[in-house]
């Protein structure tokens, strides 16, 4: 990636001396069909921009951002510059600027096969091209020439020419099509990183939204492969169900004209929020049977993206440090709007257990940072869409709304639209006018919450009188940052049906280190305490010994949801930090999860389970575990109700841990028939993940993952496939799969992704044991040759962390104390991982102890 960054710094000043008055993007996307690829480098196509922009210091220079194969030609207010003397490959230099200047690039842009710039894919079912748009943070430059921040913000024309046959979206409507040529409307002034252009022979279906006087066209698409499956009607009405929400309590009609949303292939997010025009990967179409935990994920998606149209698009943040302004609010608004305006009334369960899981890791990690961090450059803002900036900030908004008060914070949200509609914003744009409309003092609860980092575990202390009632209640706070906490502490009693359920309540503000609950002194003796009761706060929550005895053996019994899951995430937490044995997690799950009604839930704990035999076990109860976890699937498999979503969530449960010869027999019967489980449906895609534990213990070879694919000889086939292939317990195999991985960049992002998820198998780590020096040589080489995506990929993907051992740790630390001037992202990435591995052997050392 050299010469690819941008800082914050170089970005002020270049916003100082800047504005933009709007931008022309003509691209010729023809050479996208062309059979033949190119003698030499990459296949491009033809982008030629205008852009008028003026100077406040005339006679000043600054420079234009294009990554491209080749530059035809640079005119700057009329004059020819000379491409080899201005461009060197990601900027073109302007000097001798005017008060008002043209600039005119004409240069050859490279497809990507990696999902960033313009991505071709080529559908493997059909042979039909299909391309798609994807910048964010900054790779707008790669397919026109621009000023790549967020803060030079300016309309937009797209002209496309594409292939006959072909349909073409941008994200202002179509005005005009002449042959091959489509011309689209001027867009509102947007940022560069959402402007967006998809085209291909696209299954296209369309709706409309009406309220009152405004109506916005609909469109829904996804490839012609895919149209069989594709459930639009959906889509179409999570989409106006959240218009409806986002209309009333944001008071700001929807600023972008038309909305598509197109579901695209090989895409590295879940989705993006280009005005107009919203990319979303096209996993979120079912093709087989799935559970409502997926339909409510994709519609959470679709209702956070929805968000950005007014948080993101409408009012922008100045620079990368304030990503959190609006991906913290549309996480936020994402399960607010499911609970509120859709089908999805249990979303702020799933938020609990599983969004904000994603939070508490990122948040103990040494790369941990205040929700508000301190972006030097692109790279550091690539690694911060992390679970901080998204599920921290969400649940940190959903303190604030407990904090000013529901109807504040809205009206603190409307305030915000109407003063700073399509400009660019900070952090004290929000808190001013939050501080108006609650009248509370921002500036305190902003230094606690977003300008410093790391979490806080609430511990309840409880003392009774003889007779069994409550003396005191208290709730003790630690972390290195103490903050104030809006709590509610629940008490939980068993009743003689069995049942675990809350009889006293207490709202408290947790101050501190020591915060005494008033108003629960005298209340019966409780069974379980539970100090974030209803989920307000983000913390921790740790328990006493009662409660902690109470839930191995009741926590199937607790009746509220939201309270099951909080005790789910809890003892997860407690055996992340090495203060619960793995076994005793393993256990628990075996114990209860058969009892989870939220199957949302229940594939979390199923999740967590695996990845505490996997990492956070002894080694040597680790097989053991492995056999107990399989054996405990397949019970609950069995008992569950035949043809239901628990059903199809045990069987896939069974088969990511099936661990026996007798495990393996069971799935080879599934899929051929000769063994049934009344009312599971072996559809395709749980085909493939009983395919994938067969393959990685050696159960089935190369022809029989072929025959496969022929079956499903389709774009998700062959990923599957590549999974598959690379799990294969084979030297030979390991070896092919690294020189794909590393050696090569000849894979598209996606199925680079596969490769490395088929090579980590956990029952493998002798085989892969010869990597982990390898894994260190290459380091430096992968990130400065690869895109950043990808480079991020394999540093994650191919760490040795099934290499659990200090000798690891060791090597980690010689690579990081060897490499003090390596690329600061590339160290980030490094340094999380050496702590979840260091993490790890802190946990098995816990579950060791158990054994003795």
């Amino acid at each position: 990636m050299p010469g690819e960054n941008l800082s914050r710094d170089e970005a002020r000043g270049r916003a100082e001396l800047l504005s933009v008055d709007g931008y022309e993007v003509v691209l010729d996307l023809r050479s996208a069909v062309e059979e033949a690829e190119p003698a030499q480098g990459p296949r491009t196509f033809r982008s030629v921009t205008t852009i008028r922009f003026r100077a406040t210091a005339p006679g000043s220079a600054t420079f234009a951002d294009l990554i491209a194969p080749s530059v035809n030609s640079v005119t700057l207010n009329g004059r020819a510059l000379d491409p080899s003397a201005v461009f060197d490959g990601s900027r073109i230099a302007l000097a001798g600027l005017d008060a008002e200047n043209v600039l005119v690039v004409d240069a050859n842009c490279a497809y990507s096969r990696t999902g960033e710039g313009m991505h071709r894919f080529v559908d493997p079912e059909d042979g039909e091209v299909y391309l798609y748009t994807q910048y964010e943070p900054a790779d707008a430059r790669r397919v026109y020439a621009n000023f790549e921040q967020p803060d030079l913000k300016a309309p937009y024309r797209f002209e496309v020419t594409a292939p006959a046959g072909w349909q073409v979206w941008s994200n202002g409507a179509e005005e005009s099509r002449q042959g091959e040529v489509r011309r689209f409307a001027e867009t509102a002034p947007i940022s560069t990183y959402i402007t967006c252009v998809v085209a291909g022979p696209y299954h296209y279906v369309t709706d409309s939204y009406t309220r009152g006087d405004l109506t916005i066209p609909l469109g829904a698409m996804c490839r012609k492969a895919l149209a069989k499956h594709f459930d639009a009607e959906d889509v179409f009405l999570v989409t106006k169900q959240g218009f409806d929400l986002f209309h009333e309590i944001f008071d700001y009609p929807y600023p972008f004209g038309k909305y598509d949303q197109a579901f695209v292939p090989e895409y590295n997010l879940g989705a993006m929020e280009n005005p107009g025009m919203v990319t979303f990967r096209e996993e979120y179409i079912f093709r087989g049977k799935v559970t409502q935990a997926a339909y409510e994920r994709r519609a959470n998606v679709i209702l956070h993206e929805m968000a950005h149209m007014w948080f993101g698009d409408l009012v922008t943040m100045k620079w990368w440090d304030d990503l959190w302004l609006k991906e913290s609010f549309a996480d936020f608004m994402g399960s607010f709007g499911l609970v509120e305006a859709t089908r999805f009334d249990q979303a702020w369960v799933t938020f609990a257990n599983s969004r904000k899981a994603w939070a508490y890791r990122a948040d103990q990690l040494p790369s941990t940072h205040p929700i508000t961090a301190d972006i030097r450059d692109l790279e550091d803002a690539k690694l911060n869409f992390d679970g901080i900036t998204y599920a921290k900030g969400a649940a940190v908004l959903k303190q604030l709304v407990a904090y000013v008060g529901r109807d504040a914070f809205l009206e603190g949200a409307r305030r915000y639209f109407k003063a700073h509609a399509y400009g660019n914003t900070t952090l004290d744009d929000l808190l001013s006018v939050l501080a108006d409309v609650s009248g509370r003092d921002m500036a305190e609860w902003s230094r606690a919450w977003l300008q410093t980092a790391g979490v806080n575990a609430l511990t309840p202390v409880v003392t009774y009188d003889a007779g069994g009632r409550v003396t005191e209640l208290a709730v003790l706070q630690e972390g290195e940052e103490l903050r104030p906490h809006r709590v509610a502490v629940g008490l939980y009693r068993l009743e003689p049906d069995g049942t675990l359920v809350r009889y006293a309540r207490a709202g408290v503000d947790v101050v501190g280190t020591r915060t005494a609950v008033a108003e629960l002194a005298g209340s019966e003796r409780p069974d379980l305490i539970l100090v974030n009761d209803e989920d307000l706060t983000y913390c921790k929550i740790r328990f006493d010994e009662g409660s902690l005895a109470t839930l191995r053996a009741h926590l199937g019994d607790l009746t509220d949801p939201l309270a099951r899951a909080l005790c789910w995430s809890a003892l997860w937490n407690l055996t992340r930090d090495g203060l619960m044995p793995a076994r005793d997690f393993v256990a628990l799950v075996l114990a209860h999860a058969g009892r989870e009604t939220e199957v949302g839930v229940l594939q979390m704990v199923h999740a967590q389970a695996l990845t505490a035999v996997t990492h956070y076990a002894a080694p040597r109860w680790r097989e053991e575990g492995g056999r107990e976890v399989a054996a405990g699937a397949l019970h609950e498999l069995r008992l569950a109700e035949p043809g239901s979503e628990h059903q199809l969530t045990w069987a896939r449960f069974f088969a990511a841990g099936a661990a026996t010869e007798g495990d393996f027999q069971l799935l080879l019967g599934l899929l051929d028939g000769s063994a049934r489980i009344d009312g599971l449906e072996v559809d395709q895609e749980l085909r493939w993940d009983f395919l994938l534990p067969l393959a990685a213990h050696g159960a089935v070879d190369e022809g029989v993952l072929a025959a496969e694919l022929a079956r499903d000889d389709t774009a998700s086939g062959k990923r599957h496939q590549v999974r598959c292939l690379a799990a294969r317990p084979s030297a030979a195999v390991k070896d092919q799969a690294w020189a794909a991985v590393v050696e090569s960049d000849g894979l598209s992002n996606a199925l680079v992704e596969a490769t490395i998820a088929g090579m980590q198998q956990s029952s493998q780590r002798g085989l892969l044991a010869a990597y982990t020096g390898r894994y260190f040589e290459v380091l430096e080489r992968v990130w400065a040759e690869r895109s950043i995506q990808i480079g991020m990929d394999v540093v994650r993907g191919l760490y040795p962390s099934l290499q659990d051992s200090a000798e690891t740790v060791g090597a980690t630390d010689a690579w990081l104390d060897a490499h003090p001037a390596a690329p600061p992202a590339l160290r980030r990435l490094v340094l999380e991982s050496r702590d979840d591995l260091a993490r790890a052997l802190r946990a098995q050392r816990c579950d060791e102890n158990a054994s003795v």
